[in-house]
């Protein structure tokens, strides 16, 4: 089973939520979200396969295989263990890909979801970056790969925090995890076009950065196509806006899960 942390509130009673990292990430990313929905909330902080404290734990040899599936169920398996019924999810960047699959996958387990930096759609440069990394995974060292990826989804000056932030967690993996994740990539297209044609029937809230050039735009148009899909749009803020606007995402996201729990 993936590493987690519990952060419990006096109401044992609350409403859970269930926060997702994204790739080269881990449960550290959400460091400014923990006191601030701690004290109303129970909070379930995962480390994917291979990233933070879920590093040191053996992978099972029948499922070495990364797909969007296995990661989903290793969430899944979480839960379980944890008797949660059901849980509000939160996800950043590749982790809003694994909220909503897992959504697809167990809707009766799901209250809602927020989707932070939401990747929907790859645009033509994001095509490209996957192109260069398949092409280049087993040349080059796999940080060259990553610093070059964290530069161009998040160029600004404003977006340092959370690229360093990135940088310094993706430092933690091995060259062959780095391999395993960007397998995913071979899912991504027709994972992606799933989602943006078949709309879920759970409240869904993206939450964006205006500078997110890459994942913006497409995010906007679905949500003009999906009537259970809400998007607010943070001003002067890139790809990780929880790390970058936590006083904004945190108060558009507990707005969010008030008026669902």
């Amino acid at each position: 089973m993936i590493h987690y942390t519990k952060f419990l509130c006096k109401n044992k009673d609350a409403d859970w939520i269930t926060f997702v990292h994204g790739a080269g990430g881990s449960s550290t990313i959400w460091f400014k979200q923990i006191k601030y929905f701690s004290k109303k909330y129970n909070l379930l902080l995962l480390d994917l396969r291979g990233h933070g404290k879920s590093k040191s734990i053996p992978i099972n040899p029948f499922k070495k295989k990364y797909t969007f599936n296995s990661i989903t169920n290793d969430i899944l398996e979480v839960i379980n263990a944890e008797k949660i019924k059901k849980s509000h999810f939160v996800g950043i960047s590749l982790g809003s890909i694994l909220i909503r699959n897992f959504a697809e996958r167990n809707p009766t387990r799901v209250k809602s979801l927020i989707m932070g930096g939401a990747i929907m759609k790859l645009n033509f440069r994001s095509k490209v970056l996957m192109f260069l990394g398949n092409s280049t995974k087993s040349i080059l060292p796999y940080m060259w790969i990553y610093k070059l990826f964290a530069f161009i989804v998040m160029p600004n000056i404003n977006h340092k925090e959370s690229r360093l932030l990135f940088v310094k967690e993706a430092k933690k993996l091995y060259q062959k995890e780095f391999k395993r994740w960007f397998q995913l990539t071979t899912e991504l297209v027709p994972l992606l076009k799933f989602f943006r044609q078949i709309e879920i029937q759970i409240p869904t809230y993206y939450i964006m950065g205006d500078q997110d050039y890459m994942f913006l735009p497409s995010v906007k148009q679905l949500v003009k196509n999906h009537k259970n899909s809400k998007l607010f749009v943070i001003p002067n803020c890139g790809h990780v806006v929880n790390v970058e606007k936590p006083n904004i995402f945190n108060l558009k996201m507990l707005e969010f899960i008030d008026k669902r729990s």
